[in-house]
């Protein structure tokens, strides 16, 4: 009579950071709800045209009227908008606090001081303090670096080769969270233009229609409004796409900043393990 031999036990799941949050797409489903209701109700408010309805002119000097009459791609540029300026405010609170609680550099200093005194502990406590990606990441490596003193099974490459390993890992976790939402104002940025261009491109295609439609007889005032109207839509396109340009820049110049840091210190760990613990 056999026996069935027991299983080997499974081993634990690698822990995954959880994303969170509300997701991207239904974010922009909101976003366009939200400028719909802007552009029919606040912007086609019958208070900002001739006649008091939006099928006349718009009151001279009245800019929401004059939106209004951009069309129906403004709400779209509209919701380019409002994406670009949340996903924006998004990415300066996640990045603020992936900083941590205190100034990164000094930080990062005090690590290094608390190493070279092989003040493992207190480097430890530093890194809960600091808190966010970099005091995440730093937390990791001075972990294992605490671990590896006392592990006599690898030899002095190998160690350094699991130190390293470790700070790659920790870091590999920390960056897709800094660097989510980036790719929407980068794609915003080159399809706000677009999406304005198009606007005004149908604008004047319905105003030098008009025109036609009546034999000439428009009169000039009226085909500069009908390409005013339209040129709207180059204007909020044009703008967005700066708010996104000028976005992108900063927080991709502020990730380089917090990446630089982690380097520094993964490669501080490194040197010192190398030269205090042979």
């Amino acid at each position: 009579m056999s026996t069935q031999q027991p299983k080997p036990a499974a081993k634990p799941a690698a822990p995954q950071k959880k994303s969170g949050g509300i997701p991207a797409g239904l974010i922009l489903v909101i976003l366009f709800v939200i400028a719909l209701l802007i552009f029919q109700f606040i912007m086609g408010d019958g208070s900002h045209f001739e006649g008091g309805t939006n099928e006349g002119h718009p009151i001279p000097g009245d800019y929401f009227g004059i939106v209004y009459k951009g069309g129906v791609i403004v709400p779209v540029l509209m919701t380019c908008f409002l994406t670009a300026l949340t996903f924006s405010i998004e990415r300066l609170v996640t990045i603020g606090k992936a900083k941590g609680t205190g100034d990164v550099n000094a930080f990062v200093r005090g690590i290094q001081a608390s190493l070279d005194k092989d003040d493992v502990e207190g480097a430890l406590k530093a890194c809960e303090k600091q808190k966010g990606s970099v005091g995440n990441v730093t937390l990791s490596a001075v972990k294992k670096y605490k671990q590896l003193i006392s592990d006599g099974s690898l030899d002095k490459e190998q160690k350094l080769s699991a130190l390293s390993k470790e700070v790659e890992e920790a870091t590999s976790l920390e960056l897709p969270m800094l660097e989510k939402n980036l790719t929407i104002i980068a794609t915003l940025a080159s399809v706000s233009t677009l999406l304005g261009l198009l606007g005004t491109v149908v604008g004047m295609i319905k105003a030098f229609s008009a025109l036609g439609n009546s034999g000439g007889s428009t009169d000039a005032s009226a085909l500069a409004n009908g390409i005013s109207e339209a040129l709207v839509n180059t204007a909020l396109g044009i703008g967005t796409s700066a708010i996104c340009i000028i976005a992108y820049n900063v927080f991709t110049s502020k990730i380089d900043e917090l990446t630089y840091s982690i380097d520094e210190i993964g490669l501080s760990v490194n040197q010192n393990y190398a030269t205090h613990h042979n």
